[in-house]
C-alpha cells in the first residue's frame, strides 16, 4: 500500500485536536483522493475513556456526506493514544470491523513523547495489522 499523504496543516489539526481531549482519546475522520487527505473531521468519543474510543454514530452521515459533496472519499478513521505508541492495541484491533463492512486506513496519533508527537498509519484486516506509512506534507 501507499503512504497515507497528510499535509502539515491537517497534521496539526489532529494533534491538537489529541492534545483537547486528552486524558481521553480523541478520534475523528479523514477524507480526500488517491491517499492525499484533503479534509479533517473531528468527532466525539462517546466513550470518553483514555484506553478506547467510538465516534459518536450520529454525527457519520454529515461527514460521509460532507465527504462526497467534496468530492473526496472517506481514507481513514483517526484516533489518538495519550500515553503509548502509535501503534494498535489489542482493543484498537478488536474493534476493527469485518473488511467486507469497513475498508479503510486507521491513523494513530501518540502524545506519549508530548513535544514530538508521532502520526502512523495502518491497514487491519483480520485481525492483521500492516502499517501503510504516512508522508507529511508541507
Amino acid at each position: 500500500m501507499e503512504p497515507l499523504k497528510i499535509p502539515a496543516l491537517i497534521a496539526q489539526k489532529m494533534i491538537d485536536h489529541a492534545r483537547r481531549d486528552t486524558p481521553n482519546e480523541c478520534c475523528g475522520i479523514l477524507a480526500g483522493k488517491d491517499g492525499l487527505v484533503a479534509a479533517v473531521y473531528p468527532t466525539t468519543n462517546i466513550d470518553h475513556s483514555p484506553v478506547k474510543y467510538t465516534i459518536d454514530p450520529a454525527e457519520m452521515p454529515g461527514i460521509f456526506r460532507d465527504a462526497e459533496q467534496s468530492g473526496h472519499d472517506v481514507l481513514a478513521f483517526y484516533h489518538s493514544h495519550t500515553s503509548s505508541e502509535a501503534y494498535p492495541s489489542v482493543t484498537d484491533i478488536k474493534l476493527v470491523p469485518p473488511a467486507d463492512l469497513f475498508d479503510y486506513l486507521y491513523v494513530i496519533v501518540s502524545l506519549a513523547q508530548e513535544t514530538s508527537p508521532v502520526i502512523r498509519s495502518f491497514h487491519i484486516v483480520d485481525k492483521k495489522v500492516e502499517e501503510t506509512g504516512v508522508d507529511l506534507l508541507d
